[in-house]
């Protein structure tokens, strides 16, 4: 990037100002690309955080462009009251162990594994929340939305549960963030009987090898 912007006579500040900035712009995804990457590691991160770690990843902006930009893409709602604080284990709800660590399911609803992701379209991100089933390595629930806050794994959860209605001692594994330690989500895991199993935030863990379907 620096060699490029030599090249064309700009400094390399100028240069992201314009990528962020610049109309019609759908080089700037690659600029909010970083945006979400950013805002889904570090969750309880606002504008000013989300733009210091920009600048420490080489991405020269203000963080006016950042608030704005944040605001069209649905972050801003990372920071609702009752989200506040939810890096790793250092937010308020409780977190649970990892009891996916030792399981190697030898049938399917024996252990789930749910996870966010983003999928980037052309102007904007979306957001999937998906759980699988370990051992069949298939798609058991899903939810597409436009934000991250606790309704969108709620909803991948309860299309999981209506599919396999599955016998109480399921595991649910997933990483601890709010999402999944809320009240609400935890409330619906324990109301059907299913052992909650976290890992560190950002990292549900890897599940088993695959067998068969």
């Amino acid at each position: 990037m620096n060699a490029l912007c030599q090249m064309m006579g700009l400094s390399r500040a100028s240069y992201y100002r314009w990528l962020v900035e610049g109309p019609g712009y759908p080089v700037a995804m690659e600029f909010r690309d970083a945006m979400q990457r950013i805002a889904l590691e570090f969750p309880a991160y606002g504008y000013r955080r989300i733009t210091a770690e920009l600048h420490r990843r080489g991405f020269e902006v203000n963080h006016k462009c950042v608030l704005r930009l944040m605001r069209e893409d649905n972050l801003l709602c990372l920071r609702h009251k009752a989200f506040v604080v939810t890096t790793d284990s250092r937010h308020a709800l409780p977190v649970y162990p990892n009891l996916a660590r030792g399981i190697t399911p030898s049938a399917v609803n024996q252990l789930w594994v749910a996870d966010i992701t983003y999928i980037r379209l052309r102007t904007e991100f979306v957001y999937l929340a998906v759980l699988l089933d370990a051992f069949s390595r298939r798609v058991i629930g899903w939810a597409l939305g436009r934000t991250l806050e606790a309704e969108l794994t709620l909803a991948a959860l309860r299309m999981a549960l209506r599919q396999r209605r599955p016998a109480p001692g399921l595991v649910h594994h997933s990483d601890r963030g709010t999402q999944y330690a809320s009240k609400v989500y935890t409330g619906l895991l324990r109301e059907h009987q299913i052992r909650i199993s976290m890992s560190r935030r950002g990292t549900p863990g890897t599940t088993p090898p695959a067998s068969r379907s």
